[in-house]
């Protein structure tokens, strides 16, 4: 059984910003061209794609612009029950309307 890696925030970021270069160039796209389709700014890609320094905003219009961002839909949903015991307690539990301070 293959044990999950963890990853830092850092990676994380980089990696996206890395299979965003490769979906850009799978589509035989300059980053200009992305930049365009996605109405931001051309460092901004470049920045992502070298870096992966970005805003929400700017990953949400990149990601429309390559057709991913239904992706982000099941973004922190919660988990699917899996025992009968785990969705009667989920039933049973409601979330507080707004978070403490």
């Amino acid at each position: 059984m293959k044990v999950p890696t963890l990853h830092t925030p850092i990676e994380v970021a980089a990696a996206l910003g890395q299979r965003v270069a490769g979906l850009r160039l799978a589509r035989d796209w300059r980053r200009v061209t992305l930049a365009e389709r996605a109405g931001v700014g051309l460092s901004t890609v470049q920045r992502f794609e070298t870096s992966g320094h970005i805003t929400l905003d700017n990953l949400l219009k990149i990601s429309a612009a390559l057709g991913r961002l239904d992706e982000f839909e099941a973004l922190f949903e919660p988990p699917v029950a899996r025992t009968i015991d785990e969705l009667e307690r989920a039933s049973a539990t409601t979330l507080p309307k707004r978070g403490r301070r």
